[in-house]
């Protein structure tokens, strides 16, 4: 099965990530993969744009299907497969409802977060304003407020819809450790913090961890101050 799939991924990439782990989770392992650099325009090249016309990571095939983006495609994983690895969409409703809530926000989470932290990437060097920085950064803060409201009305060793690792986790968790590896202050945020420790071992994401974190641990500074 895994045999018949392919992923162009980038290191580093939250929904490159949310993808892999959710091939992990299925037990998928043995898919066909190659590490392409963003840096390097290689989202650019012709083998991703023949996957994917956006010129985009990931970039995902399974058989004849293709399903680029990272939400889509792990929705499609779970559809195929399952009965295999783990169930990642609970069966009560309650639950059902709560990690349909928490994964798309999940979307805004990372789009606040990727507004500060790519700030120099996005935006041209003549178009850089440190207000518009600092805006960013507020915005950022009400949202992490949020999350941490969130994850204090969940028991200590509670995942985000409930006792079981859902694709909610899957979606949340690469924006949450993304916060800590750019800086984010534990102390300032506790349950987040909480929340990164819990999962941060779990096999499939120790598995499908971002090269470059593995080789370079050490933290930035770019949110010390949020």
């Amino acid at each position: 099965m895994a045999q018949d799939m392919t992923l162009l991924w980038c290191t580093g990439s939250a929904p490159c990530w949310r993808v892999m782990i959710v091939l992990e989770e299925k037990k998928l392992q043995g898919y066909n993969q190659k590490l392409l650099s963003f840096e390097n325009m290689e989202h650019k090249s012709q083998q991703v744009l023949d996957m994917n016309p956006r010129g985009q990571f990931p970039s995902f095939k399974h058989g004849n299907n293709i399903v680029n983006e990272s939400y889509a495609a792990c929705f499609y994983l779970e559809s195929q497969f399952k009965s295999q690895g783990s169930r990642l969409i609970p069966d009560g409703p309650a639950e059902q409802a709560l990690m349909y809530q928490r994964m798309f926000e999940g979307l805004t989470f990372y789009d606040k977060l990727g507004a500060v932290i790519y700030y120099d990437w996005f935006v041209p060097e003549g178009e850089r304003h440190d207000s518009a920085l600092k805006r960013n950064k507020e915005t950022l803060t009400t949202e992490l407020q949020l999350w941490e409201s969130y994850l204090q009305k969940l028991d200590s060793a509670s995942h985000l819809a409930g006792s079981s690792f859902s694709l909610a986790d899957v979606m949340v968790f690469p924006t949450v450790a993304i916060l800590f590896i750019f800086g984010l202050s534990a102390e300032r945020y506790p349950k987040l913090a909480e929340y990164y420790a819990l999962l941060k071992d779990r096999p499939s994401i120790k598995a499908s961890w971002p090269p470059t974190w593995l080789e370079n641990p050490k933290e930035q500074d770019t949110l010390k101050d949020i």
